[in-house]
């Protein structure tokens, strides 16, 4: 057995332990961290694969933003679980439905690559080998070249979608001060000055 086989026993088996042990956790905060582990273990088998992108993609956004925003949100709201493991049940048949739908697609398509090898070489734009160009560098000509407007657009989209939550969830106390520019911006030199006559010994 090779060093590189090995590796991939050992992040395989620890990525598979990790993820039974994320929904057989009886407590929330246990869950996050088996899942940051599960995250980090496929990022281990995505280096050994050499794509390298996804990898560091999977720890960079799943571990270091969705996993971590998720402990905190464990952590400091209080959830009543128990309440929610309570209703597991009744949407059980409907993420049985969606479990099947997932296999059906992963069959397919690891059925279409071993049934059909010779698809890979109809690639419209295939990725080049290691030796020639790192697996980055061609998924980076290839985005900001032929699909540069959808990623300008998806960013954009991203960027609406970030505001429209701000503001939906954007609350403002009475008891606080709080700067307001359009008023600042509108302000003439009747509002800005107010003039108080004062009678002769007494005070403001």
């Amino acid at each position: 057995m090779g060093l590189q086989a090995l590796f991939f026993y050992m992040f395989a088996f620890v990525a598979v332990a990790s993820a039974f042990m994320v929904i057989s956790s009886r407590n929330p905060v246990y869950s996050v961290l088996f899942l940051i582990l599960t995250f980090v273990n496929a990022a281990g088998l995505f280096l050994l694969t050499g794509a390298e992108f996804l990898a560091m993609i999977l720890l960079v956004v799943y571990v270091g933003a969705v996993a971590v925003l998720f402990l905190f949100v464990v952590m400091m709201l209080d959830i009543d679980f128990s309440e929610l493991r309570s209703g597991a049940v009744r949407y059980a048949p409907m993420g049985a439905l969606i479990g099947l739908i997932l296999a059906a697609e992963l069959i397919i398509v690891l059925g279409g690559s071993v049934f059909a090898p010779e698809l890979a070489a109809t690639a419209a734009m295939p990725i080049p080998p290691l030796t020639e160009r790192t697996n980055t560098a061609a998924l980076g000509d290839v985005l900001y070249t032929h699909y540069v407007f959808y990623f300008q657009v998806a960013g954009l989209v991203l960027l609406v979608a970030m505001m429209g939550a701000i503001v939906l969830t954007l609350r403002h106390r009475t008891n606080v001060k709080r700067q307001n520019i359009s008023q600042q911006v509108a302000r003439t030199p009747a509002t800005a000055v107010d003039v108080v006559k004062v009678k002769p010994g007494q005070g403001i």
